[in-house]
């Protein structure tokens, strides 16, 4: 019986580390750095001060922009998340985004025309932001932010909410499956 289960653990054993040595490599994170058109990636990282545009680019992982980096995305594919604290700018067009948009304490951000499986987030940012024409899985959310919040068009399925920004976000013919709050009660 002792033998038989010895024979059993290292045959697990083995089939282990022939299945360990099988599997696929980690997902690999790429620095964007310039332009990157219609091919597949997967994870992306802007580098601080550097500027980032993707044409039709598939990610198959998250997109990350660091401190006072640039990303502009035309009709890129993300399956994951796209998050930045500290950038310069980040555009999103016509896109496609599997997971959230997550910025905060960054400069200018566009929004326009992306489906959005998750949320996006704006959080202590300055200059412009811009969410416009979007269809958002979850909710749309922007506190604390200066420089003017423009939220228009847009269509979630969970809430709106807005605090904290100065001056109070503007915008019109926002279509949510939740709740209006606070000082996008109107938009």
């Amino acid at each position: 019986m002792a033998m038989v289960r010895s024979s059993l653990i290292v045959a697990g054993m083995s089939c282990a580390m022939l299945m360990g040595l099988a599997a696929p490599a980690s997902s690999e994170e790429r620095a964007c750095v310039g332009t990157i058109g219609a091919v597949q990636v997967d994870n992306l990282r802007v580098p601080s001060g550097a500027t980032c545009r993707l044409t039709g680019t598939r990610v198959e992982g998250n997109i990350v922009v660091q401190r006072f980096g640039t990303l502009v995305a035309s009709g890129a594919m993300v399956d994951g998340n796209v998050q930045g604290e500290g950038a310069r700018s980040v555009s999103l067009y016509n896109g496609l985004i599997g997971g959230s948009v997550q910025l905060k304490q960054g400069g200018a951000v566009l929004v326009l025309d992306n489906f959005v499986d998750g949320n996006i987030q704006l959080e202590s940012n300055r200059n412009t932001q811009r969410i416009v024409r979007n269809s958002v899985g979850g909710d749309i959310q922007a506190f604390q932010n200066i420089g003017g919040v423009d939220i228009r068009q847009n269509k979630a399925k969970g809430n709106l909410q807005c605090k904290a920004n100065n001056p109070a976000p503007v915008g019109s013919a926002n279509v949510v499956g939740g709740n209006k709050e606070d000082q996008c009660r109107a938009l």
